[in-house]
């Protein structure tokens, strides 16, 4: 199958990506700019385009059997002062739904949207959150044009755990010295009250691939693994840094997880546990929170 994964120089999509590719998918990278030479998917063909400005054109999609989108803009990847609600319909409500009308017209057979969870379990915050109420919006328009030619669908994950190298693998690599008490005169041994669930980008990646075997058009999936506290998931980098330390909630910000950050707010709690029969369906484990937090680890390391 050609498969087209937009976003793939990012985090999810290289995870995506690569194990698309070990299932015998032929791959090819969509971006706004090529990968690093340290990317996984350095080597991999790359089609070069921002499908909020009119790039990866419906010419340009035509060759494709399958296209996964894990693309969509969220509250990390922006300043808050910049995502107005014209941000927001360019890269969610509007974008990525004109993204997949093009895929339908131009042949494409099946697609899949990398969403997010907030609408699915706490639908109040799409009355009150821009961002949410236009993840929302992307969602449901994408899956209105699924038919007997076009099975599109959306999985809706929550937080996920992953690093890939480069910038990503940094950011990672800082908080590990956190974790080991080398910035203890910047960052707090705390963490804010609330929490989520969490998800590896291993998982995802294999419900992504899951959902392109099986899912029903149009439908939408909750996903997901383990709930935690934020203070039981920074304990866990905590843990795997090796630095033997203990930390605390705080009711206060935090430098690695500020308010902005915290859709919900900070203090939410929001848990949940994924339909059994939808783990079955899409193939992906559970379980895998601190085994990549292991492996990341090692990874940083060396």
């Amino acid at each position: 199958m050609k498969t087209l994964v937009i976003g793939g120089t990012g985090m999810i999509g290289c995870h995506a990506a690569t194990l698309l590719t070990e299932r015998g998918h032929e791959v090819t990278i969509g971006a706004r700019s090529a990968p690093g030479e340290e990317s996984p998917v350095a080597g991999y063909p790359v089609l070069l385009g921002d499908y909020a400005t009119g790039g990866l054109t419906e010419a340009e999609l035509e060759p494709f059997d399958a296209v996964v989108f894990a693309a969509g803009q969220d509250v990390r990847h922006v300043k808050a002062e910049d995502a107005d609600a014209d941000f927001w319909a360019a890269y969610q409500s509007e974008g990525v739904p004109a993204f997949m009308a093009r895929a339908k017209r131009a042949g494409v057979r099946r697609a899949v949207q990398v969403g997010s969870y907030y609408h699915m379990v706490r639908p109040d915050l799409a009355e009150s959150n821009p961002y949410v109420r236009a993840r929302q919006l992307a969602d449901d328009r994408s899956r209105e044009l699924a038919d007997g030619d076009f099975n599109v669908s959306t999985l809706n994950p929550p937080s996920i755990v992953g690093t890939i190298p480069g910038r990503n693998a940094r950011g990672f690599a800082k908080m590990l010295a956190w974790g080991r008490g080398e910035l203890t005169a910047k960052v707090p041994d705390a963490a804010p009250p609330g929490g989520t669930n969490y998800m590896s980008a291993r998982s995802l990646a294999e419900a992504i691939a899951g959902a392109l075997e099986n899912a029903e058009p149009g439908a939408a999936y909750l996903i997901g693994d383990e709930n935690l506290s934020y203070r039981d998931y920074f304990q866990l980098v905590f843990d795997v840094s090796g630095g033997g330390r203990t930390l605390e909630e705080r009711e206060e910000s935090h430098p690695f997880l500020p308010d902005h950050m915290i859709v919900p707010g900070r203090g939410a709690v929001i848990r949940y546990e994924p339909d059994p029969a939808v783990v079955e369906l899409l193939g992906y484990r559970r379980g895998d929170v601190r085994p990549m937090l292991e492996e990341m680890a090692r990874a940083v390391v060396q």
